[in-house]
């Protein structure tokens, strides 16, 4: 359970972020090759959320842990991305902030609808998929903080998907309000 193909997969997202977090460190290279470095790094370990869910359904390894650790490596990720992106000036604090703070609102709502036995109404939606999904193009895009392929401007891009990826999170977080408030009511009398 805990060590299963899937799951060690899982771990290596969470093991990536020293690594990420270490490239930033590296002063004797200049600043394109580490954000080089940490784009690659923060893509290749964001594609193992995929990997890892793919490998434990075919593989038959799933579990209840695997389940668990899966969505806190992409917090994980993401946070960490997302402070190193603030500490270099490429995100506003208060993105980030809605970012980070709707993940630990929403992780702690379904913590307390799981309790009072009504975590189906907090269930992931597609909002919170698209959320997820625009924050993971946006994140490697601010990373690289350059242009691509002689054409895109990743910052400019970046910046304009975590703006969406912004909105989306603010979103995401009423719609599970919004179906978690029958429940809250019903329990509070």
């Amino acid at each position: 359970m805990f060590f299963t193909i899937p799951t060690l997969l899982t771990w290596a997202r969470i093991a990536a972020i020293p690594l990420i977090v270490a490239v930033y460190g590296m002063e004797s290279w200049d600043m394109a090759t580490r954000n080089l470095l940490a784009t690659v790094m923060f893509v290749v370990f964001a594609l193992t959320d995929w990997l890892d869910g793919y490998l434990a359904r075919k593989l038959n390894q799933t579990s209840a842990f695997g389940a668990f650790l899966d969505p806190v490596a992409d917090k994980f990720l993401v946070c960490a991305s997302l402070l190193i992106l603030v500490e270099h000036g490429r995100v506003d604090a208060l993105i980030a902030l809605i970012i980070i703070g709707r993940e630990i609102a929403i992780s702690a709502l379904r913590e307390w609808m799981a309790q009072i036995g009504a975590s189906r109404s907090v269930a992931v939606h597609m909002l919170g998929k698209l959320k997820t999904t625009v924050q993971m193009v946006a994140i490697p895009f601010l990373l690289y903080n350059g242009t691509l392929f002689g054409l895109i401007d990743t910052r400019l891009w970046g910046t304009l998907l975590i703006i969406a990826a912004a909105v989306l999170t603010i979103w995401s977080m009423v719609y599970y309000l919004q179906k978690a408030l029958p429940e809250i009511r019903a329990k509070a009398r």
